[in-house]
């Protein structure tokens, strides 16, 4: 092997092949995620099989198991990205409102609130999934565990001393509309349905 022909076999990766290695990665995955939240949707956690996901998403079962570990890897990967897109817009709802001048605490929240319940219905077919009750060990713990992020963030955004129970309360609400905001049956439903919840969380908070 002469110099020049070592030097390069021991360089790194060029930034274009790292990136083209990231972006099949990352269309793996979403394919992987795409089939798993059809086969959950139409058959249920229990029931869903890992042949019937590697066969619709036409990835390889080692690539499933690589990426996501099995079957209950897919469901908590669908679950985060689920409430990380709900954060992501109940945030970007409620620093747009601050930029514009809002600062009244209620009205951030139920802001807030909208965007939240906004994505239950873009995102209908997942929010049902998980309003189902299955899935796997541990994620009851965890939907708890995300439930008091929410609580202890909307006590932060009300901004009050006696605010907890308050935001226990609204919160609470929140995600029992959410439920409802997913089975609606028409775009238009689904947004009457927003505003009612808004104006009951406006009515609850004062």
């Amino acid at each position: 092997m002469t110099d020049s022909s070592a030097a390069s076999a021991a360089s790194p990766p060029s930034r274009a092949r790292v990136g083209a290695q990231w972006a099949r990665a990352d269309a793996t995955r979403q394919s992987l995620l795409t089939a798993a939240r059809e086969v959950f949707a139409e058959r249920g956690y229990e029931a869903a099989g890992i042949a019937e996901i590697v066969e619709r998403s036409g990835i390889s079962v080692g690539s499933l198991y690589h990426h996501y570990g099995g079957k209950a890897g897919l469901y908590l990967a669908l679950w985060e990205d689920y409430t990380a897109e709900q954060e992501r817009r109940a945030t970007r709802a409620v620093k747009r409102a601050r930029a514009e001048g809002v600062g009244d605490p209620i009205a951030l929240f139920i802001l807030g609130a909208r965007a939240f319940l906004e994505v239950c219905w873009e995102q209908r077919h997942t929010s049902r999934l998980f309003s189902g009750g299955e899935g796997p060990a541990g994620f009851g713990l965890m939907r708890r565990r995300r439930v008091r992020q929410w609580i202890q963030q909307n006590t932060k955004l009300l901004g009050e001393r006696e605010s907890r129970m308050l935001a226990l309360i609204l919160t609470t609400v929140m995600g029992e509309a959410g439920r409802e905001v997913a089975v609606a049956e028409t775009d238009d439903e689904a947004a009457a349905l927003v505003d009612e919840v808004a104006e009951i969380l406006g009515r609850l908070a004062r």
